[in-house]
């Protein structure tokens, strides 16, 4: 099952052993566009280096310099995809992948988990929800998605799938 909306890809893939949700982010063009022409100044202004030998080197350096602190600040720590994958005899595993291409992954064994729950998340400038699991011998809710926030329609049939998974209902 794939379902879209402007900023999230919901896919879910179910098997016998593993109900695996995936929530990828889409694209955003204006990001994307930033990053060609930042790729593309990076390469040119080298031999533009070559070529001019004065005082404006300083400056095109500088300008080098400023184009790949952007560009690892739009690449650093921005999340491609989170997911989620039951094993209902095992566990689950929470997988966040970021778009410089490092990967985060946390398992939980099932016995360990409570109960998954649905939380409204309340802030002076937004509201928004979150699916978090309640883990044994944790103090703080263990949230599912860390740093995406999905509009309900896809938190539910990843809390249901949980709710099954870990016999709470």
């Amino acid at each position: 099952m794939v379902e879209s909306n402007a900023r999230f890809t919901y896919i879910h893939h179910y098997t016998t052993l593993l109900d695996t949700h995936h929530l990828v982010v889409r694209p955003n063009a204006s990001v994307t566009f930033f990053l060609f022409i930042s790729r593309f100044l990076l390469v040119v202004i080298p031999f533009l280096l070559l070529l001019l030998k004065d005082k404006s080197a300083t400056l095109l350096l500088w300008i080098l310099l400023v184009i790949a602190l952007l560009i690892k600040s739009l690449l650093w720590k921005h999340v491609d995809k989170e997911s989620i994958i039951i094993m209902p005899s095992f566990g689950v595993q929470l997988e966040t992948q970021y778009r410089s291409g490092s990967k985060f992954r946390r398992f939980i064994p099932m016995s360990k988990i409570l109960k998954p729950v649905l939380n409204e998340c309340v802030t002076p400038v937004t509201c928004y929800w979150s699916l978090s699991l309640i883990v044994r011998g944790e103090e703080e809710l263990t949230l599912v998605f860390k740093e995406l926030h999905p509009p309900i329609k896809m938190l539910v049939p990843i809390w249901k799938a949980l709710c099954t998974a870990a016999d709470c209902r």
